[in-house]
């Protein structure tokens, strides 16, 4: 059998396998989408995010790459080297925030590609590594920094007594710790609205929902579900998608709809993207792949 049939034939399988398992997610799934695998032979891929056309960038990290999936010509480098970016976020301006790890900074990178450091420490001492992040409507910005050690750095304890979530200002220069208690916070994406916070406690095995204060603190802390996540993201009617093993699917009360099963062994991250913001990009270690969907994302 030919691989491309091969592949045809295993993705078919998946689709079959959500419609069998899964009734819920046909209001989601848009009828006869299949899991597509865009791309491949990446070491470990994360932190996709689309930019204003519906053009995917994610990362490539242990390449210390930043590549793009452009919806007309497909796929390209866009930055090498990126001080070993995860996480990514584009802001209104189009600017694309990166979690870049090797020096445990965050970035600005223009849209012509010049790098800002932001920040790189608290307290005077470093971030343990900054991960994932979400932009808030007015500019500020939420990222969790959680401990990984890495194999490009010359220490090997955290250093951060604490694995935290943290807020930027709108000013972009005055950070705060806004959650403490989790374990180890990974995955994070608000409401379009601004008024919710979602941030997964990937040790912790599970995901927390925080109102968003007038001032950037966080309160009403609430178990959203008892499932941990490495990134997130939030579509137009409140589902939020979690990530693991494949895509699991809750809706905005925090009832599970179902999962869309992926064919690796880790799926890190997922994004909307396309032109019309209907597609589930999953970025899942070796691949990316596109999903088409009936409902329409978010840029969280």
């Amino acid at each position: 059998m030919c691989k491309n049939c091969f592949l045809s034939l295993l993705f078919l399988g998946c689709t079959l396998l959500i419609s069998a398992q899964d009734n819920d997610l046909s209001k989601i799934i848009k009828p006869g989408a299949i899991l597509e695998k865009l791309a491949d032979g990446f070491e470990f891929t994360e932190g996709p995010t689309a930019d204003i056309n519906g053009n995917v960038y994610f990362t490539d990290q242990p390449n210390n790459r930043i590549m793009v999936w452009n919806i007309k010509t497909g796929l390209s480098v866009f930055m090498q080297p990126s001080g070993r970016s995860n996480g990514l976020s584009f802001d209104k301006n189009g600017n694309l925030w990166s979690c870049a790890d090797e020096k445990n900074e965050l970035w600005k990178i223009t849209p012509d590609k010049q790098v800002e450091i932001i920040i790189s420490n608290f307290g005077e001492k470093l971030l343990n590594g900054p991960n994932d992040l979400w932009i808030v409507p007015d500019g500020s910005i939420y990222f969790t920094d959680p401990f990984y050690k890495r194999t490009w750095w010359n220490h090997s304890d955290m250093p951060q007594e604490k694995q935290c979530v943290y807020y930027l200002k709108p000013d972009h220069k005055t950070v705060i710790r806004v959650a403490e208690d989790l374990q180890q916070p990974n995955g994070i994406v608000g409401t379009p609205d601004g008024r919710m916070l979602f941030v997964a406690d990937i040790r912790g095995n599970k995901t927390w929902s925080y109102s968003i204060n007038s001032d950037g603190t966080l309160s009403g802390k609430k178990l959203f579900c008892e499932m941990g996540s490495d990134g997130m993201t939030i579509d137009s009617m409140g589902n939020l998608y979690l990530t693991g093993k494949g895509v699991t699917i809750f809706d905005k009360t925090g009832k599970k709809l179902g999962n869309i099963p992926v064919p690796e062994n880790w799926t890190a991250n997922v994004c909307f993207g396309d032109r019309n913001m209907k597609s589930l990009f999953i970025t899942a270690s070796k691949g990316l792949y596109r999903i088409r969907l009936k409902v329409k994302g978010t840029s969280g």
